[in-house]
This record gives C-alpha cells, structure tokens and sequence, in this order.
C-alpha cells in the first residue's frame, strides 16, 4: 500500500514537472512585423517574453531598450515607447510604437536616426546599422 502511494506520488511530481515545461514551452515571440524594408518586433513584457526575446537578439542588427531611471526603484522597463527611424536623409522609414521595453529590427545596412519619446521627452540617437555587427542602443530617461 505505501508502495503504491509513493509511485503515485512520483507519477503525480512527474506530470507537474512535464506540464510546466510544456508551458515554458509554449511562450512565443511577439509577432513579426514589416514595414517597408524594415522587419522588427516589440515586446519583453513579463519574464518569459523577456528571456524568449533576448534568446533571438543576436539574429537582429539592431537591438533597441527602452529604460527609465528612477529615485526609489533604480531602472525600470518601459513600453508605449513611439519609435521612429529615418535614413541618412531623413525619410522616414518606420513609424512604430514598442509594445514593451525591447524591439529588435532587421533594416538595410546604412546610417539611421532613431527617435524615441516618452512622456512628450524625445530622445535621438544616430546608429550604423550593417548585417555583419549587432548594434545594442539604449533610451534612458530619468524621472
């Protein structure tokens, strides 16, 4: 009898076990999207968007992060970020808005200007983005 309660026991563990590797499983990226020549996604909201999408950030040329600074907390993620990207001269080439702290991008190799704003603070920043590096830039706005 005790036997038996012990085999249902590691039976009952094993199923628990399996389910939430299931589950981790089942966390996807957020969905690709196009604009132009310009393929990107936005998210990391929650731990596990977060891990899934710094898993495929090598396969983007350019990594965007958005953070805010502040007193109390330290850093914190943002999203609602309007994310806008134009060429060297000045076409505007993507019109977005992050839908977390993290937005990765795939775009013709060239010299491009990000802007980012939050809370009506507009940040700027000139990136040079080629298919053969990985550019890492992040917006830091202070509260």
């Amino acid at each position: 009898m005790k036997h038996q309660y012990i085999l249902r026991r590691c039976a009952a563990i094993g199923l628990a076990l399996s389910a939430s590797a299931a589950m981790s499983a089942e966390v996807t990226l957020p969905p690709t999207q196009q604009s132009g020549t310009v393929t990107y996604l936005s998210g990391g909201i929650g731990l596990e968007q977060s891990v899934a999408i710094k898993d495929v950030m090598h396969k983007y040329p350019l990594v965007l992060t958005f953070v805010s600074r502040t007193a109390a907390n330290g850093n914190e993620y943002l999203s609602d970020i309007a994310v806008t990207i134009s060429d060297k001269r000045g076409n505007m080439i993507l019109a977005t808005q992050s839908d977390g702290p993290f937005m990765l991008a795939s775009l013709p190799d060239g010299r491009y200007t990000v802007t980012a704003s939050y809370e009506g603070v507009m940040e700027k920043h000139a990136v040079n983005v080629s298919s053969r590096s990985h550019v890492h830039q992040t917006f830091l706005w202070s509260r």
